[in-house]
């Protein structure tokens, strides 16, 4: 074993030794336990609890019970906007650069340490239900059953514990099960918390699939907000003035380059085009979204009814944001904010004062440690985020981050969106578009190299800066990057990105280009 593997087993047995020589010897087990709800790509502002440009006409009544009963936070970030690697970091408190996992055809390593094997060792009963969507049989659960791949909507295909794993639906392991497929993931998690053992803590990772497109919707949503003209975000026409090119380029513009409602608007054009297919997306989402809030409800529900609420973390929150027609676009992957914002619930009775809103700047790599912290569980040196535990008390330690790190890795891979990384403070927001591969444009649908949908070449581009005001400029329409009365703020952010990259080890040492930029831009400022 290398030193790396060494570490990482040490730290398992230890914690499995700390376990059984410190666990009580009574019957019952009182740390908490904890249910971690993960949606894919649920935008913020289709949350009602936030109060933003939906809520009005959309309401999620059991996600706002989990906000009025806990705290919701409103400065919470993933820190690579794409499924595959914002899964891995959520299970291993690392970047993607740490974990491995940078892209969507990545496998997590068996090798990694996370937060539901450490649970396990120290006497949790773990169980993953939904969407895995790592690519390799899922490890550290006592129980799992999890959809192959992306999985479907309608009659879904399950691979289950026991009964071997394969990533191919045709490979004759998985199991069809007939309805929708949030109402079956709850289905199957329900069961997990009947079957459990009844004398120790659970860990359960509930993963829907919605609202990931194609947003099929269940039925019984058909006619949500039929008669209802969904509120437009102010942005939706943006012309993309004063920022750089990869904005202009990227391919998944509504009204443009969105093709799933071509039939409904195809006799359209210009505005009214894109005002229509607007309104066909967001009516679909929104209705997938109505069917994850009613199986949220039905989780709570079966908590009260079994007496398991008190002593029960319920974290809700998304593997990234997605644009809900904000800057004329679909999807996510760009540092912009509707992309990089994740919601995040959490209600833990105990300790959690009811209807609390926190704007401390969390990420979605601070969950691992904030699981282990609560479970008594030693949290490995080399986990790079930090236990949310004292800021949901209501704690907020005087050293608690001030800014935070995004790096998306996939160069071109998708609708053109180049490869950047960036800063956000409470402020600001700095974003270094690299716009080279690096060897990370992987493209699961097109393995020898193509880049986006419409099958171009992948190509390197000029790199160029981005920089926002968020106070005066919330929705990012005014690029600031070189204009002098920002010159300090400017040098000081670029300083404090690279002093990020540092600390988290992203040197990209590896990348000369890059390295020099690093080198160059990362010595002290002068006032």
């Amino acid at each position: 074993m290398n030193k790396l593997q060494i570490k990482l087993f040490l730290t398992l047995f230890f914690a499995s030794l700390t376990f059984t020589c410190s666990s009580p010897k009574t019957t019952t087990d009182s740390r908490p336990n904890i249910i971690f709800i993960m949606s894919d790509d649920h935008a913020v502002p289709a949350v009602s609890a936030y109060n933003d440009f939906l809520s009005e006409v959309f309401k999620t009544p059991n996600l706002d019970r989990l906000a009025d009963e806990g705290m919701r936070f409103d400065n919470a970030f993933c820190t690579n906007s794409i499924c595959t690697p914002s899964r891995a970091s959520i299970l291993t408190g690392k970047h993607s650069h740490k974990n491995g996992v940078y892209t969507l055809v990545e496998k997590i390593s068996d090798e990694q340490v996370t937060f539901p094997k450490l649970l396990r060792s120290q006497g949790y009963y773990t169980g993953m239900i939904g969407k895995w969507h790592l690519h390799t049989e899922p490890k550290g659960f006592d129980y799992w059953k999890v959809m192959i791949g992306q999985g479907l909507y309608h009659d879904p295909i399950y691979c289950e514990m026991g009964r071997g794993w394969s990533r191919d639906p045709k490979a004759g392991i998985g199991v069809e099960y007939k309805g929708y497929v949030t109402d079956i993931n709850t289905d199957f998690a329900l069961e997990f918390l009947d079957n459990r053992p009844k004398d120790k803590p659970f860990s359960l990772l509930l993963h829907y699939k919605a609202p990931h497109d194609e947003w099929e919707h269940s039925e019984k949503y058909n006619n949500l907000l039929a008669d209802i003209d969904v509120p437009e975000p102010e942005t939706l026409f943006d012309d993309y003035n004063t920022r750089g090119y990869g904005i202009k380029l990227q391919t998944q513009k509504i009204g443009e380059n969105h093709t799933f409602y071509e039939s409904e608007t195809g006799h359209l054009s210009g505005q009214a085009r894109k005002a229509a297919q607007y309104q066909s997306y967001i009516k679909k989402y929104l209705r997938c979204v109505a069917s994850i809030d009613e199986n949220v409800g039905r989780v709570l529900n079966y908590l009260d009814e079994n007496n398991l609420t008190d002593n029960t973390i319920v974290v809700y929150t998304s593997d990234q944001g997605f644009y809900l027609g904000e800057h004329g676009m679909y999807d996510k992957r760009f540092m912009y904010e509707e992309s990089l914002q994740i919601p995040l619930l959490i209600r833990y009775p105990k300790v959690v004062k009811p209807g609390s809103i926190n704007d401390d700047i969390v990420t979605n790599i601070d969950f691992a440690s904030t699981f282990l912290d609560y479970g008594n569980v030693p949290i490995p040196d080399d986990i790079q985020g930090e236990s949310l535990r004292d800021i949901v008390e209501g704690n907020t330690p005087e050293t608690w981050r001030q800014s935070m790190y995004y790096r998306y890795w996939m160069h071109g891979a998708h609708f053109n969106i180049p490869g950047h990384y960036g800063i956000r403070t409470k402020d600001y927001k700095l974003i270094y578009f690299y716009s080279k591969s690096l060897g990370y444009s992987h493209n699961e649908f097109y393995p020898t190299g193509h880049w986006n949908f419409e099958g171009n070449v992948i190509k390197d581009g000029e790199p160029y800066w981005e920089m926002y005001d968020l106070n005066n400029d919330p929705n990012e329409l005014n690029n600031i990057y070189g204009k002098p009365q920002f010159t300090l703020i400017q040098e000081r952010l670029r300083k404090e990105l690279f002093e990020l990259k540092e600390f988290y080890d992203d040197s990209d040492e590896s990348f000369p280009e890059l390295f020099e930029l690093t080198k160059k831009y990362s010595h002290p400022i002068e006032d």
